[in-house]
């Protein structure tokens, strides 16, 4: 199970904590909980979808957490991680820069390949909310890309 998710399970880490160690501590986290819950699965996607929710709710949990929130700035003579890395993707920076709530409707959609329904089901939402959420972020996208994003 953990070779199968992992890959999804880190982007989706990473895409709200934005550091690599954050996101591989959060990973480690959730496999953590997924062996602790002893749930059974009915399938793969359930599994997946599971595994999705566990992690999101896992990093809003760090996010709001008072350890983050006293976390000191990075002295300026210790290399950033994007620095040493391949430049950074505007577009992917710009998703990464949304607002929580959209942010998730935005990975599930396009990163993962959900549809809208099964958002919904996967966030407690409604679909025309998920569906708001999207064209918002759409919107938002738009404005800090300064040009035209592909709706879908």
């Amino acid at each position: 199970m953990y070779h199968r998710h992992v890959k999804t399970v880190y982007r989706l880490c990473f895409s709200f904590l934005k550091t690599e160690a954050d996101a591989e501590d959060a990973v480690q986290n959730v496999f953590m909980k997924l062996i602790r819950s002893d749930k059974p699965f009915e399938s793969a996607e359930h599994e997946k979808a599971w595994l999705i929710v566990c992690a999101s709710n896992h990093c809003k949990d760090v996010l709001r957490s008072a350890v983050r929130a006293k976390a000191g700035v990075m002295p300026d003579d210790v290399p950033d991680e994007r620095s040493s890395a391949a430049p950074f993707d505007e577009t992917l920076e710009a998703v990464l820069a949304l607002p929580e709530r959209y942010k998730e409707c935005v990975y599930l959609h396009y990163y993962e390949g959900y549809k809208t329904d099964e958002i919904a089901r996967m966030l407690g939402r409604t679909p025309s909310t998920v569906r708001s959420h999207l064209s918002e972020a759409r919107a938002l996208l738009r404005e800090t890309l300064g040009g035209e994003t592909r709706e879908r």
